[in-house]
């Protein structure tokens, strides 16, 4: 089993992607962000997005109940829609599919983020959370018949509301349940870099205890993903690869050892 997590970037070559999965013969699902298209639909929408930092230093997106309509939108009603048709389009029978569909990923809503704001300490409330489960069943019945879910936010929280959630958890909580041999992770970059400046400073191997150390040197969305990223390995045997999801072959270039291997 296999987990292939594809970026929401605008420069993410998505349809290379989908063309080299279909050759692809083990099984896998994929989830995918689309946080470029959410930006660009809310700026036309005249909601721009906020991006609030808790006191432990971890950005997230604040989720109003606008902005997570304008999440559907652009997640589950534009992306989604648009990756399984590349997917169809190359004989890959997949089924388009949200959080809160099947409570295929079940969390439970945020009590509220502490942040300093405007020199005061805040609790901010919104329609966020933690994945905490998955519908290993329904997952399952849909790999075992020949489907290949392509998965996304919302996730459903714990009264039924629809919530916003961290792609990167969520590939957590799926591979504790489904207990993946390979993560693959496609972003704007070649891989891991030692300088975010540098594109020329790839990691091409971190272990486990390098990157656990690593946690504590880097800020912002970084620091949210390599704890993430900390948690996916937890003692598992999950390899991950971090890999280029710009270049022409993306996933035929993860599978020859380019990017990121973590393990």
């Amino acid at each position: 089993m296999n987990i292939v997590k594809i970026g929401g970037g605008k420069g993410i070559n998505t349809e290379g992607i989908i063309s080299d999965l279909a050759a692809f013969e083990e099984k896998y699902i994929i989830i995918h962000g689309a946080n470029a298209y959410r930006d660009e639909l809310a700026e036309r929408l005249n909601t721009p997005k906020k991006v609030i930092t808790s006191v432990k230093g971890y950005s997230s997106v604040f989720t109003d109940e606008s902005a997570l309509d304008v999440l559907m939108m652009a997640y589950a009603g534009l992306r989604n829609t648009r990756i399984v048709e590349m997917c169809q389009q190359n004989g890959i029978n997949a089924i388009g599919l949200t959080g809160i569909d099947g409570k295929i990923v079940q969390g439970k809503r945020n009590s509220g983020i502490r942040v300093h704001e405007e020199g005061k300490l805040k609790l901010v409330r919104d329609f966020s959370g933690k994945p905490q489960s998955v519908n290993i069943s329904l997952l399952t019945m849909l790999l075992e018949n020949g489907y290949v879910p392509v998965l996304t936010v919302p996730i459903v929280d714990e009264n039924g509301y629809a919530i916003n959630s961290e792609n990167d958890d969520i590939v957590v909580v799926l591979n504790e349940e489904l207990k993946a041999n390979r993560v693959f992770q496609f972003i704007e970059a070649p891989g891991l870099l030692e300088n975010s400046k540098d594109e020329s400073s790839l990691i091409n191997h971190i272990s486990s205890a390098e990157l656990l150390l690593k946690e504590a040197l880097v800020e912002g969305r970084m620091k949210r993903k390599i704890h993430a990223l900390n948690k996916l390995l937890g003692g598992k045997k999950t390899k991950i690869i971090i890999a280029d999801g710009r270049v022409e072959h993306p996933f035929n270039d993860a599978l020859n050892g380019k990017g990121t291997t973590i393990q």
